[in-house]
């Protein structure tokens, strides 16, 4: 339970900002930025972000391709249901490292949650994702991530005219079902073809 309230305080306190503006009023609105060849961060070079952006707040997410070296039974030692598994922590961004944000698919919006599409939410409740850890298919629908993406107000919209990322719409699929390893190549294929399209 320590280990948990730990790992939910960088979540928690992003959503903190959100809190004030009623559920009913807050929208999915997540898109993917794709990092374009030409990106060298070492943080970012070949990823794609996850990004929503509140009403009341700068852009922020999680890389949704960067697979850690790290087992989510060594992160979570507490929890049976994921000994003998071989779902992994994700790197999330380079914000706040030392702790984890959730992202959880689910038809219904969990509480204390953050909508980023249709039925994804990230989520700090902590009742909620205990009992997500629990279940017999533990991961079924959940990504844990260290750390996340922040941008200052401005500083993504000058990323994007530079041409650092690309913009492509978001789904559920790509972030729950794919091979992370396939995520960047198949987006920076579609990005440039759609944007070699437009051109001509």
């Amino acid at each position: 339970m320590i280990a948990l309230f730990r790992a939910l305080f960088i979540l928690t306190t992003m959503a903190a900002g959100c809190a004030a503006v009623a559920a009913a009023e807050m929208q999915a609105n997540a898109i993917f930025l794709v990092a374009s060849p030409g990106l060298h961060d070492p943080n970012f070079r070949e990823t794609v972000v996850l990004v929503t952006h509140p009403r009341d707040g700068p852009p922020w997410g999680v890389i949704i391709n960067r697979p850690l070296d790290l087992r989510l039974s060594e992160v979570f030692t507490e929890y049976e249901t994921l000994k003998k598994r071989k779902d992994v922590l994700f790197f999330g961004g380079p914000v706040g490292r030392g702790g984890l944000v959730f992202l959880v698919r689910s038809p219904k919006p969990p509480p204390r949650s953050v909508p980023v599409l249709r039925d994804v939410h990230f989520v700090s409740d902590i009742d909620t994702i205990e009992g997500l850890l629990q279940r017999p298919e533990p991961t079924r629908g959940l990504r844990v991530y260290a750390g996340y993406a922040g941008w200052a107000p401005g500083q993504l919209q000058g990323e994007i005219k530079r041409g650092g990322w690309h913009v492509l719409p978001a789904d559920a699929a790509t972030v729950f079902d794919k091979n992370p390893a396939d995520i960047w190549p198949e987006l920076i294929k579609r990005a440039t073809t759609k944007r070699t399209l437009f051109v001509q």
